[in-house]
Parts: C-alpha cells; structure tokens; sequence
C-alpha cells in the first residue's frame, strides 16, 4: 500500500481508467460480435447497420485513449472484409 499521498491518488485514477477502459473494449467485443452474428445468419442490412455502430464505437475508443489506432485499423479491417464477403 503506498504511503505519499500523490500515489495513493494516481492508484484510485489508475483504478477508475481501467474500469471504463475495461467497459470501453468489452462494449467493442460486443458491437463485433453483433457483426459476426449477422453476417453468419447472411442479413446484409442487419449487418451494415451493426457495423456502423462498430466503427463509431472503435473509433470512440482511439479518441479517448482506450486502443490504438492500429488495433482499431486491425479490426475495422476485419469486420469490413467480413460484411463485403456478403455482398
């Protein structure tokens, strides 16, 4: 446990960042999971749609320091190629 009073601080800021980081990339596996979903059952519109709300969730997250902008290039990457095989 730390003793000055400037570390016990950046713990708890430390801790409050890793929470809403954790939430941040958890509702990014969710909204590509949505996107996986759809183009598995085949439903084009259903997948646009999910993966517009991806790319504005990942991108999000790039602004707010949550990912890097590569991981993100990486997965919108992913989920774009996956939507286009329906097409």
């Amino acid at each position: 446990m730390a003793n000055i009073k400037s570390q016990i601080k950046r713990n708890r800021t430390n801790e409050e960042a890793r929470e809403r980081n954790k939430a941040a990339k958890s509702a990014i596996r969710t909204s590509m999971k949505k996107v996986r979903v759809a183009v598995e059952a085949k439903d084009l519109a259903k997948a646009e749609a999910a993966l517009v709300a991806a790319f504005r969730l990942i991108d999000k997250s790039v602004s707010d320091g949550v990912q890097h902008k590569n991981t993100a290039s990486r997965q919108k990457g992913e989920l774009q190629r996956l939507v286009n095989s329906l097409k």
